[in-house]
């Protein structure tokens, strides 16, 4: 079991209605400009899905992916009800196909 104040890896992959180049950019800008701010991210690193890569490993589902680092689990949480996050949500929400979330205790 993680301790609380491990590291958090918050990973986000979004599968996008309407997925032209605009609206994929829309997306990695509204996470740099509303998400990168909030207190408690060490780092966030957003982008586009790298069509070049395209093993039979790599995941093709999701069209922009979010990563984002925090400094503990209690960062994560404050980081979720964050008016910036919830502003987010309910700016891009109604593009989203689906949004897959993965988060795991880093070890440092």
């Amino acid at each position: 079991m993680p301790e609380n104040n491990a590291q958090l890896t918050h990973t986000v992959y979004f599968e996008l209605k309407d997925h032209s180049a605009e609206k994929c950019e829309q997306l990695v800008e509204a996470c740099y400009s509303l998400l990168s701010p909030i207190e408690g991210a060490i780092s966030l690193h957003a982008g586009v899905r790298d069509e070049e890569l395209s093993r039979p490993v790599n995941d093709q589902q999701f069209h922009v992916g979010l990563v984002v680092v925090f400094e503990s689990r209690a960062a994560h949480d404050a980081y979720q009800t964050h008016e910036n996050h919830l502003k987010f949500l309910e700016q891009n929400k109604d593009n989203w196909e689906s949004v897959r979330i993965f988060d795991a205790a880093a070890r440092v």
